[in-house]
C-alpha cells in the first residue's frame, strides 16, 4: 500500500507486476540508489543517537590473518599496559558500516579510501619469499631468474607468486604451472611454510615474527612493496569510546617497533 501511494504521488509506476514477479521500471531503477543512500544515512543517524557507544567493551573488527599472526602475540602487552581495556575482536575482510554493525573501529588492509570513516595509516606492507632454514640451506637464495624453479612453492590467491615474478621480471611466462600447495588464506600460507612444505610469498606483517624468531628465513634481500597498507578506521558518527585513544596509541607504538624486512 505504501508503494502504491508512492507511485500515485509520483504519478508514474516504479514496478512492473506480472503475477508474483515484480521488477523495477526505469524510473524505479533510477530512484533506487538515492533512496538506499537516504535510508542508510537515516539508519546511521538513528543508530548513533539510540545507543551510547562510549560504554562497554571496545569492539574492533580486523582481518583474521592480522589477528592470528600479528595481534595475538602482542595482546598480553596490551593487557599489561592497559588492564582496564575490555577488547572485543570481530574478524572480517569486508568494510563494515561501523555504526550500524556496532563496531567502534576497524583495522583493514587497503589504499585508504573508505567512505564515511576517518582513517589513520598504521603500517606499510611488503611481500617476501620465506621458507624454513632447512629448505633455504638446501636451495639457496633467490638471485636470478632460475632460482625459484629450485623450490617447491606455496601459493596464496591474494598474494600470488605471479606478483613477485612480474615485478622482478624473473620469468617470461608467468602462466607456467608451479609445483606446491595453493590456499586462499594468507595466514595459512605462513603456516605451510613453517611446516617446510615450500617457499611462500607472504605478507611481511604475517611472517616477520617467525623470521625474527629464526623459524623462517627470507630467501631474498629485495622485498616487494605491497600496494595495500594497514589502516585504523573509526566512524565519524557518535561519541568516541573512551578506550579507543589508548588502544590507538598502543597499536601505533607496537607497529613502530615492528622491524622492516631485510633490504628495507
Amino acid at each position: 500500500m505504501q508503494i502504491r501511494a508512492l507511485e500515485e504521488y509520483l504519478s508514474r509506476p516504479l514496478f512492473r507486476r506480472n503475477g508474483r514477479v515484480v521488477e523495477l521500471t526505469t524510473e524505479g531503477a533510477a530512484l533506487l540508489p538515492r533512496v538506499q543512500q537516504a535510508l542508510g544515512d537515516l539508519e546511521r543517524a538513528l543508530a548513533a543517537t539510540r545507543g551510547d557507544r562510549s560504554g562497554g567493551p571496545l569492539r574492533v573488527t580486523m582481518l583474521v590473518s592480522f589477528l592470528q599472526n600479528w595481534l595475538l602475540p602482542r595482546l598480553s602487552g596490551l593487557r599489561t599496559e592497559y588492564p582496564r581495556i575490555d577488547l572485543q575482536v570481530h574478524t572480517s575482510d569486508a568494510m563494515l558500516d561501523l555504526v550500524r554493525d556496532d563496531q567502534h573501529a576497524a583495522i583493514r588492509l587497503g589504499t585508504g579510501e573508505w567512505p564515511g570513516v576517518t582513517g589513520e595509516k598504521l603500517l606499510d606492507e611488503w611481500l617476501v619469499p620465506v621458507c624454513t632454514p632447512e629448505l633455504y640451506a638446501k636451495h639457496g637464495p633467490l638471485k636470478g631468474r632460475d632460482d625459484i624453479g629450485r623450490y617447491p612453492l606455496v601459493h596464496s590467491t591474494s598474494e600470488p607468486w605471479t606478483a613477485w615474478l612480474l615485478e622482478r621480471k624473473a620469468v617470461d611466462d608467468t602462466t607456467s604451472p608451479f609445483t606446491g600447495t595453493r590456499v586462499d588464506d594468507s595466514a595459512a600460507v605462513v603456516r605451510l611454510a613453517l611446516q617446510g612444505l615450500g617457499l611462500a610469498l607472504a605478507r611481511w606483517s604475517l611472517a616477520g615474527d617467525d623470521v625474527a624468531a629464526g623459524r623462517l628465513v627470507v630467501a631474498s634481500d629485495k622485498p616487494l612493496s605491497f600496494f595495500r597498507t594497514y589502516w585504523l578506521l573509526h566512524s565519524k558518527h557518535g561519541r568516541e569510546h573512551p578506550a579507543f585513544s589508548q588502544f590507538r596509541d598502543w597499536l601505533k607504538a607496537e607497529m613502530a617497533k615492528f622491524p622492516r624486512p631485510p633490504g628495507r
